[in-house]
């Protein structure tokens, strides 16, 4: 699987994975992508921010392949500033999201478009998402916001509320969409079908990277369909039971302490070997 380190991609998910709780790249990690790079690996990210939130990352990693965006809405090469792939929200995610809000007042939110977040509804949980991204966001009742290019919602609440919206997501059986949790007080809802393991698929047919080998490391809900979807599966200590099922290896460090390094060191030393 890696006889040759220039045809392996290593997606690692940001945060709980590459970020530190204090959302942090730790040095170690740092250190150890330069050397994977260096001995012609290829490294990239697949997360669920967007194309400005994650501006903040993109040189201190000096990627120069095509990242994952959106939880998997869009594909995007930041070097050539071109749009690979997307797959946006139905026409009908307003009506949904309006008819959820309606029943679960208490939650935050925003839309996620290409051009910016739009913040519809500012509670402390959702304030803290747009300080972890560190952007000025824009803010409009949801009603306004233009129906077309949404690439994804993100509701944000506290962790005992998340239940609740699950439950009121599954009893309401929207069809044309899906939601999936990405932290403990975020859960998202995305084109039905969509995923970082979907966007992991479509990334196999971009052309000049149909013969390689995918590994993808990630830590929570969000991250299982991409998980399953590599060649090569991979979760940090402090991933998610549910995660942990499904990956082909479960690492001994945690976010905090250079999961990605102990996976490339694996890589290498099966290159070696």
């Amino acid at each position: 699987m890696f006889e040759d380190l220039s045809k392996v991609i290593l997606f690692s998910d940001m945060d709980g994975t590459l970020l530190t709780r204090k959302k942090e790249i730790t040095q170690k990690d740092l250190d150890a992508i330069k050397r994977f790079t260096s001995l012609g690996g290829k490294f990239t990210v697949a997360t669920g921010r967007t194309v400005q939130t994650f501006e903040q990352y993109r040189n201190m990693l000096d990627i120069n392949i095509p990242i994952i965006l959106f939880n998997g809405a869009l594909i995007y090469d930041y070097s050539t500033k071109e749009t690979l792939y997307m797959n946006p929200l139905p026409e009908n995610a307003k009506d949904i999201a309006l008819e959820i809000l309606a029943n679960m007042p208490e939650a935050g939110g925003e839309v996620l478009k290409a051009d910016g977040t739009y913040v519809f509804r500012n509670n402390d949980y959702e304030q803290l998402h747009t300080d972890i991204c560190k952007i000025v966001p824009n803010y409009s009742e949801l009603k306004d916001i233009d129906s077309a290019g949404w690439l994804k919602v993100l509701f944000a609440m506290a962790p005992e509320e998340i239940p609740h919206m699950e439950l009121l997501v599954h009893q309401s059986g929207y069809d044309s969409v899906s939601f999936v949790k990405s932290s403990d007080i975020f859960y998202e809802m995305l084109t039905e079908g969509i995923s970082k393991g979907s966007a992991l698929s479509e990334y196999r047919r971009i052309k000049g990277y149909e013969d390689y080998t995918f590994v993808a490391i990630g830590d929570f809900d969000n991250d299982l369909e991409m998980v399953q979807e590599a060649d090569l599966g991979v979760c940090p200590a402090n991933a998610e039971d549910s995660v942990k099922q499904k990956a082909d290896l479960v690492l001994e460090k945690t976010c905090d302490e250079g999961a990605v390094a102990e996976l490339i060191d694996y890589i290498i030393s099966k290159h070696n070997s």
